[in-house]
């Protein structure tokens, strides 16, 4: 059987412990052609541009029928 703790940790020590586990928001900059939002040294999901160029053609939105 593996070892267990003789005693209840406290809560603000359970916390210090785990202070490095957090969610952090990622670091977001505007595209130079639409200025939407989009990450860092990553092509732009709007317009599909990266560093002035083209890279990949977005398609619009196809309504699905109902």
């Amino acid at each position: 059987m593996p070892p267990l703790p003789k005693k209840k940790y406290p809560r603000a020590r359970q916390h210090q412990r785990r202070s490095h586990i957090f969610v952090t928001m990622p670091h977001l900059v505007a595209c130079p052609q639409c200025r939407s939002p989009r990450l860092p040294h990553r092509a732009c999901p709007v317009c599909g541009t990266y560093r002035g160029r083209t890279v990949f053609r977005v398609e619009e939105e196809r309504h699905r029928p109902t």
